[in-house]
């Protein structure tokens, strides 16, 4: 049960609500990462821990003694490259299994990975080599190489570059070939829990990226939590992950981790196109993705089934299920005709969809925005249910996760164990415990305003129920306040809208306004894939498709689904279909894919003054 309390964070916050959940068993987090690493070598040698795909789309496995094996000779080679502890050493690539191989070597001998997005301009490798004085850099492939190198003479620490694709690894190897066993596990000693592990620069959608310090003990509290936790997603016999998350994002290294910890067989893959592909072939257990994905696959079903007789009966299936979900949520269950459909659509739906999944996926697990209520009922009702969980760059990955045994839909789940999560005065969700990073680069004033008294200001705004279950109701610096004065969170508006099987974008807009409107960008393909389905012919291109009066009215539908949940003082008045997406080319998203709000707005200020806000001719 929440605590009502009056716990004086700082001179302007008090916590007047918070939410423990309590270890199972006492965790020991002062540890150096490679000792999970090394536990799953010993617990299970011969079993696969990493697996590759090869060239003719088979899996390929690496058992765990032989994954750790070869990274002690990735570390010896960056110790005979005179790589010390609390030295910086990045890579910049997509995600594959040498990047794991990598980082876990780095991190052994005491070094600190800092990762970087592929798709990071020159300018920024330049500004975070020079934060983090990186040392030594790892490129996957000569483009990534050339980018490195343009700006070499920017970064007076950078000593040397190797290129993935370029027999990268092995040659970091040769120069560990006179550094000796003993020599490694010294290095490997002298790292401890408290000490930095990485520095973790965050998208940066309000400003310059921050560094954020993440130590071992921060990564090693956080694994064991989460197994105490969730042992059915990482503890449970033969658990199965494809991971195709970048890894330069920390829910992904922290999976990573998580598996080597557990019982997991971790499959590494950057190519979205194959993503359905490689479900069928690899089969994983658990699924992780981020709301946009479940968005496409429950759109693509609808486009197969079309307009016709086979649409209708996906729609009155798609009803069923969210009926079916609602009733177990309440702990009811649906009438007998209810029943007896949802056995029905089983048989001709759900099991269809389900198998686009693979063959043994019992749940998936979804963060980084707002799933939108509607669509968690429809996969909750076909058997699929796709779990929220919460988490930030400065904890390390997630805080909480909803439990495939008990899924609240509409929360985020419970803090998990070891983790205690409260609620400032001003409706903050803050949080405290192991998993809080030791602070920010460079930066010890905004280290200071974030992190007071171990609590962790997240910036979202949020709910703790009786029993721990926490629900978030939007961001701090995204709340809109209206001319009228009401406080609107564009989340999961946002949310809702961007189910639309034609549009991509959605951001609301509203501050100091007398009304909600919102922007709309749209997906070309998916858009064009929905107009054929409904007998229409395809567009050229989004002007076009902005313009398409059919596209308009699907747009008009979404926007008044998603102002159902909400009051009309909330709810979006006006949009507009813009003929052109927010990219990251374009600066509108950060690497991580999250609107820059500030940008976007000033982008469109135009439109938004002169079309959307019409000033009061006098």
């Amino acid at each position: 049960m929440p605590e009502n309390i009056a716990d004086k964070a700082n001179n302007d916050t008090r916590i007047v609500k918070q939410f423990t959940n309590p270890v199972k068993e006492p965790i020991d987090s002062d540890i150096n990462l490679f000792d999970l690493l090394d536990e799953r070598a010993k617990r299970d040698p011969d079993g696969a821990m990493i697996e590759y795909k090869t060239e003719d789309g088979t899996w390929q496995p690496y058992s765990a003694l032989v994954f750790r094996d070869m990274v002690i000779d990735l570390a010896k080679g960056l110790i005979g490259l005179g790589v010390n502890k609390g030295d910086s050493v990045a890579i910049v690539s997509r995600t594959r299994w040498e990047w794991t191989a990598l980082d876990m070597a780095i991190m052994s001998i005491g070094a600190l990975t800092v990762p970087v997005y592929e798709t990071n301009s020159a300018s920024q490798v330049s500004w975070i080599f020079n934060d983090s004085k990186v040392t030594l850099a790892v490129a996957e492939d000569d483009g990534q190489r050339d980018k490195i190198e343009s700006v070499r003479s920017e970064v007076p620490t950078l000593r040397n570059v190797f290129v993935i694709e370029a027999g990268g690894l092995n040659a970091i190897k040769t120069y560990g070939e006179s550094v000796t066993d003993a020599e490694f596990w010294e290095y490997k000693n002298a790292s401890h829990g408290d000490d930095r592990a990485t520095i973790v620069y965050t998208s940066g959608s309000t400003g310059t990226p921050k560094g954020v310090e993440l130590t071992h003990r921060n990564f090693a509290f956080l694994v064991r939590s989460a197994l105490q936790y969730m042992p059915r997603a990482g503890a449970w016999p033969n658990r199965r992950l494809l991971l195709f998350l970048p890894l330069s994002h920390v829910f992904a290294r922290f999976m990573e981790f998580f598996s080597f910890g557990g019982t997991i067989s971790l499959a590494l893959s950057s190519n979205m196109k194959t993503m359905v592909k490689d479900f069928e072939t690899f089969g994983p257990t658990l699924l992780l993705a981020v709301p946009r994905v479940y968005e496409k696959v429950y759109n693509a079903a609808s486009q197969r089934a079309g307009s016709g007789f086979a649409g209708k009966m996906f729609m009155r299936a798609v009803e069923n299920a969210r009926e079916w979900s609602k009733a177990e949520q309440k702990g009811e269950k649906l009438p007998l005709p209810g029943r007896v459909a949802h056995a029905f659509y089983e048989q001709v739906v759900y099991k269809k969809i389900r198998t686009i999944f693979g063959p043994n996926a019992d749940f998936a697990i979804t963060g980084g925005a707002p799933m939108d209520s509607e669509l968690s009922h429809f996969f909750n009702g076909i058997g699929m249910p796709v779990l929220e969980g919460y988490g930030m760059t400065e904890t390390c990955g997630p805080v909480c996760v909803s439990l495939p045994e008990d899924n609240r839909i509409g929360t985020i789940g419970m803090p998990m164990c070891g983790i205690t999560a409260g609620i400032a005065e001003d409706g903050e969700l803050v949080v405290k415990g192991p998993l809080v990073c030791k602070g920010y680069h460079n930066n010890p004033e905004v280290t200071t305003q974030q992190i007071t008294d171990g609590w962790l200001h997240t910036g979202d705004l949020g709910d703790i129920s009786e029993d721990g279950f926490i629900s978030i109701t939007g961001r701090k610096k995204d709340l809109i306040i209206t001319a009228g004065g009401k406080n609107v969170s564009p989340g999961l508006l946002e949310a809702s809208v961007m189910t639309s099987p034609v549009v991509n974008q959605c951001l609301v807009i509203g501050d100091k306004k007398p009304f909600v409107a919102a922007l709309v960008t749209l997906d070309l393909v998916d858009a064009n894939n929905w107009l054929e389905s409904q007998g229409a012919k395809p567009e050229p291109d989004l002007d076009a498709l902005a313009k398409n009066a059919i596209v308009h009215a699907e747009v008009e539908r979404a926007v008044n689904a998603a102002n159902e949940g909400v009051s009309r003082a909330e709810s979006i008045r006006k949009f507009e279909i813009l003929p052109d997406e927010f990219t990251e080319a374009n600066g509108m998203l950060t690497p991580s894919l999250k609107a820059r709000r500030a940008q976007i707005v000033k982008h469109y200020q135009e439109l938004i003054d002169s079309v959307i806000y019409v000033p009061l001719k006098k």
